[in-house]
């Protein structure tokens, strides 16, 4: 037990000397840290939003317009269906959550509905349980009108899908912007948390955000002018009118563009975009899957020459003339463009669209100050437990307090060392964890110190009280450890943010503080034993 074999000394120092190494640019400023080489340590603990400031966010995903696009891509597919089958109909259209159409010849109402049922789509995701269950029920009313509404089953399942895509949308788009360990999670049936700590530009964050993102790629009707609709015109049958996204200085739309609904590509098939820049101008390249590829290329071949409007949500960003087909899957997106709105817009294409509207419910802002002020309180804090502590060991153990003291330095350094490793975010709760480390972390040392007292009151030599101290306190300590570390698992797999936070710390600490009070104490105190060879223990 008193013995040490050479690889183990060896590989105890490079453990302790690692652990101040990586703790060292911690002590360093943020710029001059992120300039070290690669091949030396250069990370840095991540402070949470509650030491270093950012935003606090609630949204709330307005599911309801999953609904409503689902019942107008009904009505839209209602048209072609009863014309195929050449059914007369009239008063075609959406009327409170329900689609609504009238058969003519009351013959052919049979026909009609056998038609409109073939339009319904399996509900994905099993919520009723019950299995090929549609998602909507067709009725007659009326006579000879056909109504169409969504089942329960499959509001809810768009519901649900929307949030969890939602979700995982916000989630990309807050990593594209470079922050580290955001908080995102659900709150409630429809509304998202959102944490992000250290962000300088929080109303950037909104923005992002707060945007849909739905790009798709449409022809610009050319039988018409936006003029002659705005003059009282009527908007011809399966376009619309929409405005541009560039903007005059009264903030009017800068054009006006008469585009057909039909969806030529979606931008759900675009697989990479970034920000770059074409004639010294900022642009956004974009590239399709192969399946958009193809898409894209077999509409740009069939309108050679004519425009091609790309829609961001209900908005043409740019409505370029198609000189030739673009068979490569790729394409530039070109516009009055700041460098910014370039790198943005390229953000929100490789996170992908929202499948609903977010809405902010509320927000915050923590200020550096606050976190500042969170952080010296905290260093209070530590270095009061920590200089009482060691106190208290001295007082207590002498030279074998002064020991377990200076293993707890070491202990520190490995804390900090293993949390920049790790990247783990460090919060008020998280240094609330270390100063809990710091008074237990002498608790193994006190036990082996108490077992030594009782050895050497049996009247055994200092090189057999101290083997057996050694020896009958470490199960004692692993049980009592363990059963903490079991609890630390537990908060870091059940809780969230700060309750995570708090159990990393701990965690770490607990693993740390074994390891020094029973291997580097063990070590330090032998190699003095060895060197002196002491009549008596002075403990």
């Amino acid at each position: 037990m008193l013995y040490f074999a050479p690889w183990k000394i060896v590989l105890v120092a490079v453990l302790c000397l690692a652990g101040v190494v990586f703790t060292i640019p911690n002590f360093l400023s943020e710029k001059i840290a992120g300039g070290l080489p690669d091949w030396l340590p250069h990370k840095q603990v991540n402070l949470g939003l509650d030491l270093q400031g950012g935003s606090h966010l609630l949204l709330e995903v307005e599911a309801g317009v999953v609904i409503q696009e689902r019942l107008n891509a009904l009505v839209d597919s209602v048209r072609p269906a009863l014309r195929g089958k050449r059914i007369g109909y009239r008063d075609l259209g959406l009327r409170d959550n329900a689609v609504t159409v009238s058969i003519r010849k009351p013959e052919q109402l049979d026909l009609a509905v056998a038609e409109i049922k073939k339009l319904s789509v399996p509900v994905q995701g099993g919520v009723s349980g019950m299995p090929g269950a549609r998602d909507i029920e067709v009725s007659v009313v009326n006579g000879n009108q056909i109504s169409v509404v969504l089942t329960e089953e499959a509001i809810k399942e768009r519901r649900r899908s929307a949030i969890e895509q939602s979700i995982e949308i916000v989630r990309r788009r807050i990593d594209e912007l470079g922050t580290r360990e955001p908080t995102i999670q659900r709150q409630g049936d429809d509304r998202i948390l959102v944490q992000v700590p250290g962000l300088q530009d929080p109303e950037r964050l909104k923005s992002i955000l707060g945007k849909t993102a739905k790009m798709v790629f449409r022809l610009v009707d050319l039988t018409t002018s936006p003029a002659e609709i705005m003059a009282g015109g009527r908007t011809p049958p399966g376009s619309e009118l929409l405005e541009s996204d560039e903007r005059n200085p009264d903030g009017s739309p800068a054009n006006m563009y008469v585009v057909r609904k039909r969806v030529m590509v979606s931008g759900d098939t675009l697989v990479d975009s970034a920000a770059t820049f074409q004639d010294n101008m900022p642009v956004v390249s974009f590239r399709f899957d192969s399946v958009g590829a193809k898409r894209f290329g077999e509409a740009t071949a069939k309108n050679v020459r004519k425009p091609f409007a790309i829609v961001l949500d209900k908005r043409v960003i740019s409505a370029p003339v198609i000189r030739e087909p673009i068979l490569g899957g790729t394409g530039i997106i070109s516009g009055n463009f700041s460098v910014q709105e370039v790198q943005d817009l390229s953000l929100l294409l490789r996170a992908g669209a929202l499948p609903a509207p977010l809405k902010i419910l509320e927000e915050r802002t923590v200020g550096p100050a606050l976190g500042a002020d969170s952080v010296a309180a905290g260093k209070i804090a530590c270095i009061i437990a920590f200089v009482a502590v060691m106190v208290f060991m001295v007082l207590s153990y002498g030279l074998f307090g002064l020991v377990a003291d200076l293993a707890l330095v070491i202990n520190l350094f490995l804390i900090m060392g293993a949390l920049s490793i790790l990247q783990a975010t460090l919060t008020l709760p998280g240094i609330a964890g270390i100063v809990l480390t710091i008074g237990m972390a002498v608790d193994a040392n006190v036990l082996v110190f108490e077992r030594i007292r009782e050895e050497i009151r049996t009247g055994k030599t200092p090189f057999a009280a101290m083997e057996a101290g050694y020896q009958r306190a470490i199960g004692t300590i692993f049980d009592a450890n363990l059963t903490t570390l079991i609890a630390a698992v537990i908060l870091f797999a059940m809780g969230s943010g700060p309750i995570k936070g708090f159990a990393v710390t701990l965690g770490i600490g607990i693993i740390t503080s074994v390891f020094t009070a029973v291997v580097v104490t063990r070590l330090m105190l032998v190699f003095w034993l060895r060197r002196t060879r002491p009549a008596a223990l002075p403990i």
